[in-house]
């Protein structure tokens, strides 16, 4: 999946405005809230844990406007500990 650089940044600047400081470091926070979500599948135990960690990962993508991280997120819901869907949603992440 490819990954959209302005959707993320439009978003943040519908809800910001012509803040460039502010959008990148809500883009910043974004980023490093994905990347632990990210890590909480990683280390999921349990089927409800790795569900839970792919519902952060989704609510997140969506807050930011991150469609097509979203729709990872929402394959992951249902694919507990798939890796093929875990390496998916990190490469997207590493692309942010």
């Amino acid at each position: 999946m490819a990954y959209d650089p302005g959707a993320i940044d439009a978003t943040l600047a519908a809800a910001v405005g012509d803040e460039p400081g502010l959008i990148a470091e809500l883009r910043m926070a974004f980023v490093e809230s994905v990347e632990r979500s990210l890590a909480a599948l990683g280390t999921a135990e349990d089927a409800v844990a790795w569900r839970d960690a792919a519902l952060r990962l989704k609510g997140l993508s969506a807050s930011f406007g991150a469609i097509r991280l979203m729709a990872l997120a929402s394959d992951a819901e249902t694919r507990p500990f798939d890796t093929d869907i875990l390496s998916k949603l990190t490469r997207s992440i590493a692309r942010l």
